[in-house]
């Protein structure tokens, strides 16, 4: 026979007396509360809700309360010498691994979209702060009417900051340009490396030697001289006498019909 007391309130201990009766009737009386006398004894005996300690037959066990946690159960349990992994599929989430994977896709293509904007969105800032402005873009390329210049004169422009001489050279002139002996100049280089037709000579009108602005149609070879410091350069725009190191600049430029662009 057994008997178990519930006490009311909280979790508390349950005792239990175990004779002839069996473990499913034990349990039906403490889930149902009621109290097991056993069996001979009156019910009216007077004895404190049936715990008694009068039969030799009676053997004496204390557990704890009956409340018990609800847990899940996982598919087997992994302890002290064993290989296995616990199945913690009772604890994840109620959907399919394709819909959780389509939306890790999703998250991780958006992210990456709005990242690209951004990132395009700065450098072309950063670029356009970079850029040339519209007048600066402006002075990178000047244009001439070539037919206004009669021959044998010198006309200066202004190309991104900077004189540009364009002159109009006589045949006599060509020809002395090339009568030069190229060993004997500072900076050999022959007239028609210089030129893209020959009547047209076109220079940087910078001095070489310290960045001065030689004077046109002047000098001991006809071309220009840099007063500054005594520097002349003949009608190729090259250096003959002098401290000047290099030749005068020759800038990009293309002549089409009588349209001169430079730049």
């Amino acid at each position: 026979m057994t008997v178990a007391v519930k006490f009311a309130g909280a979790a508390v201990s349950t005792t239990r007396f175990t004779t002839n009766v069996s473990r499913a009737a034990a349990r039906a009386v403490a889930s149902s509360g009621v109290v097991a006398v056993p069996k001979g004894e009156a019910a009216n005996s007077g004895k404190p809700s049936g715990i008694t300690a009068a039969s030799s037959q009676t053997s004496f066990t204390t557990m704890t309360a009956p409340y018990v946690q609800q847990r899940f159960m996982s598919g087997f349990a992994a302890g002290p010498g064993t290989n296995k992994v616990p199945s913690f599929a009772d604890y994840t989430k109620e959907r399919s691994n394709d819909s959780s994977r389509a939306f890790t896709y999703f998250m991780l293509g958006a992210s990456g979209a709005v990242l690209t904007t951004a990132a395009q969105s700065t450098v072309h800032g950063f670029l356009t702060n970079l850029s040339a402005s519209a007048d600066v873009l402006a002075m990178a390329t000047t244009e001439m009417d070539l037919s206004t210049i009669p021959v044998g004169k010198t006309v200066t422009i202004k190309w991104r900051g900077k004189p540009v001489f364009v002159k109009h050279r006589t045949q006599e002139e060509i020809d002395d340009a090339n009568g030069v002996n190229l060993k004997s100049l500072p900076d050999p280089q022959d007239d028609a490396s210089r030129v893209q037709m020959p009547e047209w000579m076109v220079v940087v009108g910078i001095c070489t030697h310290l960045g001065c602005v030689p004077t046109t149609d002047s000098g001991d070879y006809g071309g220009w001289y840099c007063p500054c410091h005594g520097s002349h350069y003949d009608v190729s725009g090259r250096i003959r006498k002098g401290p000047a190191p290099l030749n005068m600049e020759i800038p990009e430029y293309v002549i089409e019909g009588d349209k001169l662009t430079i730049g």
